[in-house]
This record gives C-alpha cells, sequence and structure tokens, in this order.
C-alpha cells in the first residue's frame, strides 16, 4: 500500500472537513469508507487524522506563528490541508523523517496548488522544523 496515496487521501480528507467545518470521527469513518475501494493505509489516515483533531489548536498555531504575511483564514484551504497534514506528520508520527514529511507536502502542493504555493509551504515547514529542533 502506498503511503502517498494515504497521504494524497488524508489532505483531501483535512480539505473536506475544513470546507464543511465540522472536524467530527463520523466525518472521518464517513471519508474512509467512501474511499474503501482505494488501496491505501486506513490506519495511517485514521492515526494522522486523530492526532490532528487532538492537536489542532497547536497545530493551527504554529502555522499561523510561522505565516508571517497571511492569516489561517486566508491561506488557501487546499494550502491549510497540506501544512496541516505535514506538521501533524512531523510532530507525532515517529516513523516518518521531517524531510520526507515535507517532500511530500511539495509534491502535493505541485499537483493541487498554484505556483507560488510550494514556495510558501516549504518555507513555513522549514520555518516548524527550525523551531521542533531548537
Amino acid at each position: 500500500m502506498s503511503r502517498r496515496i494515504g497521504r494524497e487521501l488524508c489532505m483531501k480528507l483535512f480539505y473536506q472537513l475544513e470546507v464543511n467545518k465540522d472536524f467530527g470521527k463520523e466525518n472521518i469513518d464517513k471519508f474512509i469508507e467512501e474511499h474503501s475501494h482505494e488501496n491505501f493505509d486506513k490506519e495511517y489516515i485514521l492515526e494522522v487524522a486523530n492526532k490532528f483533531i487532538e492537536n489542532n489548536e497547536y497545530i493551527d498555531s504554529l502555522i499561523q506563528k510561522h505565516s508571517t504575511r497571511w492569516k489561517l483564514n486566508r491561506i488557501a484551504k487546499v494550502d491549510l490541508s497540506i501544512l496541516r497534514l505535514a506538521i501533524t506528520e512531523i510532530l507525532y508520527i515517529e516513523n516518518i523523517p521531517f524531510k520526507v514529511s515535507i517532500n511530500e507536502a511539495l509534491e502535493l502542493a505541485k499537483i493541487y496548488s498554484d505556483n507560488d504555493s510550494a514556495p510558501f509551504i516549504n518555507g513555513l515547514l522549514g520555518s516548524v522544523v527550525d523551531e521542533i529542533e531548537k
């Protein structure tokens, strides 16, 4: 099972939850059920989604702190979803190196965001990692 597919689905889940402004467990379960025909690591998505829900205020505060030009509500929802996914992995998924999380976030940005998003995401995630490593 491809972790990349899991990340992409997790980003889509975060986007959907943000658009609906409902981060309830039943929405996560419904999303997974709707995508059950796809080959992905269900446990990975559940772990990342649950870690984000448990820690969303802290994760969003990191995004806000390191986003010097934009308030959280002004960041494109796709970019916000990518950032939330990457920061959740960086902080709470121990078996994934920081560089992998950042690289995968950039790959998602290249597919789903505009040309300005990848440098923004890269810079913000780099700042978050620098803070964590201190």
